[in-house]
């Protein structure tokens, strides 16, 4: 019995965990906290999962409604995304430009983007989440996608743990790759949407 009420939470609960891939966001929010405060990264968790969760709730109920009035398709925003994403990895990856973005009061800004979105609500959690609610309705889905943002900000709390290991040099080392990193995924972002468009034309 108990079973048969968590069934559809689980089931919906697992694609939306892997549609946010918080695992993977790890080295990349290392990266762009290298040089912030404690206190600078706690705030720029909290918030950026504050915005996530409200982007991926406000989008399951409403997104269809958005897009076909503004008459943008997913494949139109994965596009945009990774443009986004790629243009951002290129200017961190430049000496001294990720720490300039610190610097110069850009910090809060990270939490928005590429953080918040389209690193832990992307493309990908927007459309999961919406097929979704048309599968098991708002309260079943709503619920897995606040449990996948807790889970995402108790990851990302504790990921400092591995600046212990790795120390400052290794950190720095760990944030070129993971701009590296950013960039691809921007890249594969792009070649998804771009796939879509040249699909939905034939």
């Amino acid at each position: 019995m108990l079973l048969n009420i968590l069934k559809p939470y689980l089931v919906t609960f697992i694609p939306i965990f892997l549609a946010v891939d918080i695992i993977g966001t790890i080295p990349i929010y290392l990266g762009l906290t290298e040089n912030m405060s404690n206190k600078q990264k706690r705030r720029l968790l909290a918030e950026s999962i504050v915005i996530a969760t409200v982007l991926a709730v406000i989008f399951g109920l409403l997104g269809k409604l958005i897009l076909r009035g503004l008459g943008i398709t997913i494949d139109d925003f994965r596009i945009a995304g990774g443009i986004l994403l790629f243009i951002l990895s290129v200017y961190l990856l430049l000496p001294g430009k990720s720490r300039d973005f610190v610097n110069q009061s850009l910090w809060e800004d990270v939490g928005i983007c590429p953080l918040a979105t389209p690193l832990i609500t992307g493309p990908a959690v927007l459309v999961t989440t919406m097929m979704l609610l048309d599968a098991f309705g708002a309260l079943v889905t709503m619920t897995s996608v606040i449990l996948n943002m807790l889970l995402a900000w108790l990851v990302l709390r504790f990921s400092d743990t591995l600046i212990h290991f790795l120390g400052k040099s290794g950190i720095k080392a760990f944030s070129k790759i993971s701009y590296i990193f950013l960039a691809a995924i921007g890249v594969m972002i792009v070649r998804l949407g771009v796939v879509g468009v040249i699909y939905s034309l034939k």
